[in-house]
């Protein structure tokens, strides 16, 4: 998007402010399916980080995720957690990932995530 959807800027600015990650939302970027919840950007750093402190190879990345948000302005990202990328009728991964996705980047967007099924 040339200019960033201002609904959808609202909504993250309204998980940012609630540090709530329950919101449920669908994304089209570069055209990727991505669904999942959001998560506030704080708590979305701290489970990354604490993924990569618990890795032996990967140890060393946690300090960066660590440092805090900077906060000047709206939100320019959604931080998906439990989320995945849909291809087909398969959810990637199984489990859940962790997104970070520029708003910018977002050209089409839905309330909630979609189930897929693999029958």
């Amino acid at each position: 998007m040339s200019k960033p959807d201002e609904l959808l800027v609202d909504v993250a600015a309204l998980v940012e402010s609630g540090q709530s990650n329950q919101m449920s939302l669908t994304v089209v970027t570069g055209g990727a399916v991505i669904t999942g919840r959001l998560a506030p950007e704080a708590v979305w750093r701290q489970r990354v980080s604490d993924v990569l402190t618990d890795s032996a190879r990967l140890g060393e990345f946690s300090a960066a995720f660590d440092t805090p948000a900077k906060k000047n302005g709206p939100p320019t990202h959604l931080h998906f957690h439990v989320a995945r990328i849909l291809q087909g009728t398969v959810g990637i991964p199984e489990t859940g990932g962790m997104y970070r996705v520029a708003i910018d980047d977002v050209s089409a967007w839905t309330m909630g995530d979609f189930s897929y099924s693999d029958h």
